[in-house]
C-alpha cells in the first residue's frame, strides 16, 4: 500500500491494520525451528524453568529465615502481638498459676484459718463446720490466685514483659536455627523459652493487696514459658543454616535461571508464561506445605503443651512467610497475564485494542477541549518503546528493593505500572493515527 493510500485510512482502520501487522509478525516469529535443534532447546528450557521454580520456593523460605533469625526487630514484631492472643494468655495464666500454687502451702493456710477461728471464740459447731469446708476454701484460694494471674496477664504489664522477654530470647532462636547464638539465653532441651518471672512478682504483690498475706513469702521465681519446641531442632538447624548462607543470593540466582530458561526457548513469550505459572504453582505448594507442617508440629509437641497456644505461636512465626508466598504468587500471576496479553491471541488483541481505543477516546475529548501534547507528545512517540521498558524496570526495582513486599505492595505496584503505561499511551502523539483531527484543525483554520 502506498503512503498516499495510508493517509486516507481512518484512525480506527489504521489501528486495526497495526494490530494485524503485529499478529502477522508474531506468527512469523513463532515459526517452528529446525527439527534437529528444537527438542534439546525445549528440554533445556523446561529444566531451567523447573529449577527456577524450585529456587524461588527456597528463596522465599531463605529470606524469611534470615529475617527471623538476623533481624531482632522483625522477630519482635512477629511474636509481639501474641501477648494479646487469648490462647497464649490462657496458657501463660495456667503456667504462672501452677508456679505460684507450688510455693503456697494451701493446706497450712486453711489450717491457719480454722485455728484462728477457734482462737477467736467461734462456737465448736462452727469450728467443726470450717474443718469440713477445707475443700471449698482451698478451691476458693486457687480461684483467687487464678483470677489475679489472669488480670495481670491481660494487662499492659504482661505485654511489656512479653516483648522484652522475647527480645532477649531472640538469641535462643538464633541458637535454635543456626547454632551461632552467643547471648545469655541458650537453647535448652530443644526449646526456646522466655522467663515470665516478673509477672509472678506482680501477681505476688496483687495477692498481698487482696489480703492473702502468706503470698508475701513467695520467693523470686524464674518461670519459663515455651515459645518454640521441637525434637527435630538439629535437622531443622542444618537446613536453615544452608538457606541462611544462600539466602541473599537465592532470589538473584532464581531470577537468572528463569531468564536463562526463557532465553533458551524458541517461543520466549510462551516460556515466560510457563516460568511465571511454575513459580505460582511452587508458591501454592509451599502454602499447602506450611499448613501440613503446622499439623505435624502440633502433633509432635511434648505432653501437656497447650495446642491452641502453640498453634498461635506457629501462625505468628510463619505469618511473614505466608505474606511472602502470597506476594511472589501475585507477581508470578501478573507476569503470566501480562505476557499473555502481549501475544497474538484473539483475546489479547481485543484487550489491547479496547484499551487503546478507550485511551484514544479520552485523548480525543481532551483534544477537543484544547489540550495539546506538543513536544512532550512527539518525544513520547519517538521513545515510546523505551519509556515502556523504563516503567517496567522501575516496577521490578521497586519490588526487589522493598524489604518485605506484601501482596498489597505487589498489587499497588502493578496498578501504578498500568497507570504509567496508560499515561504513555495518552501522551503518544502519532500523526498517522489522527487524520480526522488534522482535517478538523485545517477546517477550523
Amino acid at each position: 500500500m502506498s503512503d498516499s493510500g495510508g493517509e486516507q485510512l481512518s484512525a480506527r482502520e489504521r489501528g486495526e491494520l497495526d494490530e494485524l501487522r503485529q499478529r502477522v509478525n508474531a506468527l512469523e516469529g513463532a515459526a517452528p525451528p529446525p527439527a534437529g535443534h528444537h527438542p534439546f532447546r525445549l528440554l533445556g528450557s523446561v529444566l531451567l524453568i523447573l529449577l527456577a521454580a524450585l529456587l524461588s520456593l527456597l528463596s522465599v523460605v531463605a529470606v524469611w529465615a534470615n529475617s527471623i533469625v538476623q533481624d531482632t526487630d522483625r522477630y519482635v514484631a512477629t511474636v509481639g502481638p501474641l501477648a494479646r492472643n487469648p490462647d497464649v494468655q490462657k496458657a501463660v495464666t495456667h503456667r504462672i498459676t501452677s508456679a505460684v500454687l507450688e510455693r503456697v502451702d494451701l493446706d497450712a493456710l486453711v489450717q491457719q484459718l480454722t485455728d484462728a477461728a477457734s482462737q477467736q471464740g467461734v462456737p465448736p459447731r462452727a469450728a467443726d463446720l470450717l474443718k469440713t469446708l477445707d475443700g471449698p476454701i482451698e478451691n476458693g484460694l486457687k480461684q483467687l490466685v487464678t483470677n489475679t494471674v489472669a488480670q495481670v496477664v491481660s494487662s499492659s504489664a504482661f505485654q511489656t514483659v512479653w516483648v522484652e522477654g522475647n527480645r532477649r530470647a531472640h538469641a535462643a532462636l538464633d541458637e535454635a536455627l543456626t547454632g551461632d547464638g552467643e547471648g545469655a539465653v541458650k537453647l535448652e532441651d530443644n526449646q526456646v523459652v522466655i522467663d515470665v518471672g516478673p509477672i509472678v512478682a506482680r501477681v505476688k504483690d496483687r495477692l498481698v493487696e487482696a489480703g492473702l498475706a502468706p503470698a508475701a513469702k513467695i520467693p523470686a521465681v524464674h518461670t519459663d514459658f515455651v515459645v518454640f519446641a521441637s525434637e527435630d531442632i538439629g535437622e531443622i538447624k542444618t537446613y536453615v543454616r544452608v538457606l541462611q548462607i544462600l539466602g541473599g543470593w537465592l532470589p538473584v540466582i532464581a531470577l537468572l535461571v528463569a531468564a536463562a530458561g526463557v532465553y533458551v526457548s524458541f517461543h520466549r513469550r510462551h516460556a515466560l508464561i510457563g516460568a511465571a505459572l511454575s513459580v505460582f504453582i511452587a508458591m501454592l505448594v509451599l502454602g499447602i506445605a506450611l499448613t501440613v507442617a503446622r499439623d505435624v508440629y502440633l502433633d509432635r509437641l511434648p505432653p501437656g503443651t497447650s495446642q491452641a497456644a502453640a498453634g498461635a505461636v506457629y501462625d505468628a512465626l510463619v505469618r511473614f512467610l505466608r505474606a511472602g508466598v502470597r506476594a511472589l504468587a501475585a507477581v508470578a500471576l501478573f507476569t503470566a497475564v501480562g505476557a499473555f496479553l502481549l501475544g497474538p491471541s484473539r483475546i489479547a488483541v481485543l484487550a489491547r485494542t479496547g484499551c487503546r481505543r478507550s485511551i484514544g477516546a479520552v485523548r480525543d475529548v481532551a483534544a477537543s477541549a484544547g489540550f495539546r501534547t506538543g513536544a512532550v507528545g512527539r518525544f513520547v512517540h519517538r521513545f515510546k518503546h523505551w519509556i515502556g521498558v523504563f516503567i517496567l524496570v522501575v516496577a521490578v526495582i521497586v519490588l526487589f528493593s522493598w524489604d518485605y513486599p506484601t501482596t498489597a505492595v505487589v498489587v499497588w505496584t502493578a496498578l501504578i505500572t498500568l497507570l504509567g503505561l496508560a499515561i504513555r499511551e495518552f501522551l503518544d502523539d502519532d500523526p498517522t493515527a489522527r487524520p480526522a483531527h488534522s482535517k478538523a484543525d485545517a477546517a477550523a483554520q
